[in-house]
């Protein structure tokens, strides 16, 4: 007769979460709780497939709770009996965010920026150039990708960045902006503003495509901002 052994029998929980932390793709892991009711229980206890989705999507981590309808009976059931409602829970975060992993990867989010127009100062073009905030990651072709300014003796005074949006019509629902860390300097410093400021509106003249190189300059006088947001506090921090 043949034997069978469930691996998770075996090994410690640290182990076993550290194999199947490796999987990086959402089937993979609903795949793996199919297994075998051992298999999805440890999936499932251990939020995986919301550990998963989060990695994946960070923006995810500011939602609060998931809700799905439920009969009345159910909920007659869950009365006095906090071990099957955390059960619960855990099985509905397992179905959300497993549908969730999968569905933004079937249609993911795109970015709203098209390319880069200008900036009002670059250090050391094109080494340093505003094209850079358009990769991600802080290195390209094995070498440091970020912009710099030449800066200014007043603090006070704003350097700017243009950019332009991938359709006339843009729904923007975040704005992420992250500082570099000059890691080849030493005791790696943060290049951090110490405030932003957003403003969206369109050239007064067409400007026509392809753009071309980014070029060096405010470009106040090309453009009709309609909105301007509040200055916000920028975390010096990577």
């Amino acid at each position: 007769m043949e034997i069978r052994m469930d691996f998770l029998n075996w090994l410690d929980h640290e182990t076993s979460m550290k194999i199947l932390g490796c999987l990086q793709d959402p089937p993979d892991l609903v795949r793996v709780s199919s297994v075998s009711r051992s298999w999805r229980h440890f999936v499932i206890a251990n939020g995986l497939c919301k550990q998963l989705c989060l990695r994946m999507f960070p923006h995810f981590r500011r939602v609060y709770c998931v809700i799905e309808p439920t009969c009345g009976i159910e909920k007659a059931l869950e009365v006095g009996r906090s071990k099957f409602v955390e059960w619960e829970t855990l099985k509905r975060e397992h179905r959300a965010y497993a549908f969730l992993a999968q569905g933004c990867l079937l249609f993911p989010f795109k970015e709203c920026i098209l390319d880069a127009i200008s900036a009002s100062s670059t250090d050391d073009y094109p080494v340093e150039s505003i094209r850079n905030t358009l990769l991600q990651g802080d290195r390209s072709e094995g070498r440091p990708s970020y912009w710099s300014s030449k800066g200014q003796h007043d603090t006070a005074v704003p350097e700017t960045l243009v950019y332009k949006l991938a359709a006339d019509i843009c729904v923007i629902t975040e704005i992420n902006i992250q500082p570099f860390q000059a890691y080849f300097q030493r005791d790696s410093p943060i290049y951090s503003a110490i405030s932003v400021r957003f403003c969206m509106g369109h050239p007064k003249c067409p400007m026509g495509d392809p753009l071309g190189e980014p070029l060096d300059d405010t470009a106040d006088d090309k453009f009709i901002w309609t909105y301007s947001s509040p200055e916000f506090p920028m975390a010096q921090v990577y």
